[in-house]
């Protein structure tokens, strides 16, 4: 039972991690685009779309974080496990 628990505890502070890189992730980029677009148009032309960088790169990461914490195949995990245990079982 603490093991299980455990578990839930380890997924529930992943989540919880993951959620706060999501709004530092959109707070920021909220902050990076209105600079853009206070500092661009002053001239009447842009300079380029550079916070597309960040947003992309640091998007991609928030990406693969929220595949980490979310999408766990736990099945496949314990499918693995048991292939383990036969190989050694077998040698």
């Amino acid at each position: 039972m603490e093991n299980t628990e455990e578990k839930i505890r380890e997924e529930a502070k992943e989540r919880v991690a993951f959620k706060k890189h999501l709004k530092v992730y959109v707070a920021v980029n909220i902050l990076t685009w209105a600079m853009w677009c206070l500092t661009s148009f002053k001239d009447g032309r842009t300079h380029g779309y550079w916070p597309i960088y960040s947003t992309l790169g640091w998007g991609f990461g928030v990406l693969m974080h929220y595949i980490g914490v979310y999408n766990k195949n736990e099945s496949a995990v314990e499918r693995e496990i048991e292939k383990i245990k036969k190989e050694r079982d077998i040698s």
